[in-house]
């Protein structure tokens, strides 16, 4: 007969997005949150004693079944064999913006990168990486963008608490420089999702 800990095991496994304690209590029908959390501690306990290549870990709200960083060698080496979805530096630029300004209109985002963001954004909307979350109260009403749960399930992080920290204004110094005599005047057209491809270990 398997045990609580056993089923949550199997939620997580199952699970393709991060489990949120809310939800184990509800499968399990437990008296509170309290239990579904004791739970995954136990499990995460249970993996941290055998040393094998999974941990439990909180990311997006959620708990889910990840594998442990030392692996990530042998890891790159299975991604380098497939195809995998990619982000263009670009696209990441833009990411960033919204990630530590958000929620933060597109006209913002042009002021910081120097470019038109138009491609980059409605790249990062399909891949639901960013949302649009209303409209700023200024001429024209432009629209307003926040990141995902899914930005944060993409990159490792529990909640937006867990960003690097940024001193000062977001800057991003190779655009910044381009005067704009050169050609790089504020509207330019972004490349969207072309240039040099970065992953985003998805």
């Amino acid at each position: 007969m398997p045990t609580p800990t056993d089923v949550v095991e199997a939620l997580l496994f199952a699970s393709d997005v991060p489990l949120e304690a809310e939800r184990i209590r509800e499968v399990l029908d437990l008296g509170d949150l309290r239990e579904a959390r004791a739970l995954v501690d136990e499990l995460r306990a249970r993996y941290d004693a055998s040393s094998q290549g999974l941990q439990i870990v909180e990311v997006g709200g959620g708990y889910r079944m990840m594998t442990r960083p030392e692996l990530a060698p042998w890891l790159v080496r299975l991604a380098r064999a497939r195809t995998r979805a990619r982000l263009s530096r670009p696209a990441l630029e833009a990411l960033a913006i919204v990630a530590y300004k958000q929620p933060v209109s597109r006209p913002e985002i042009d002021a910081v990168r120097g470019v038109n963001s138009d491609a980059v954004l409605e790249n990062l909307l399909e891949r639901r990486l960013v949302r649009i979350t209303g409209r700023k109260e200024a001429p024209g009403r432009p629209y307003l963008f926040e990141t995902t749960r899914e930005f944060l399930v993409a990159f490792g992080l529990r909640d937006l608490a867990d960003l690097p920290k940024v001193e000062g204004e977001l800057i991003i110094p190779e655009l910044a420089a381009v005067p704009a005599e050169h050609g790089q005047a504020e509207t330019q057209q972004d490349p969207g999702a072309g240039g040099a491809d970065v992953s985003t270990g998805g």
